[in-house]
């Protein structure tokens, strides 16, 4: 498998880019992901959705839905799309530090 280097550390990752030791993430790693993508700053929303997809993810061994996602945020997908230029499966939960995830988000 691939590698990413992020600020010294190595992380194994797959060929869509997400890491495969969800354990080892950490703010430093989805920031070095977000710059790999164009993205110089993380902002309060970027981080809003992390952490609620992250904590979700950590609770139920899964990703929430997009749905839940923008409920629980208060913010509208369009506003998800800008965030995460993947979008909320590619952009945000591989910032997030998730495993790719299985069918729609």
């Amino acid at each position: 498998m691939p590698f990413i280097e992020i600020a010294g550390d190595k992380f194994e990752i797959d060929e869509e880019g997400f890491i495969q030791e969800t354990n080892r993430w950490s703010e430093q790693v989805a920031a070095g992901m977000a710059l790999a993508d164009g993205v110089n700053e993380l902002t309060e929303d970027h981080w809003k959705v992390m952490n609620y997809i992250r904590n979700y993810y950590l609770e139920n061994g899964l990703a929430p839905t997009v749905r839940n996602v923008c409920k629980t945020t208060g913010l509208k997908l369009k506003e998800i799309y800008e965030l995460f230029p993947g979008g909320p499966a590619k952009g945000a939960c591989r910032w997030a530090g998730l495993p790719k995830p299985e069918g729609c988000v």
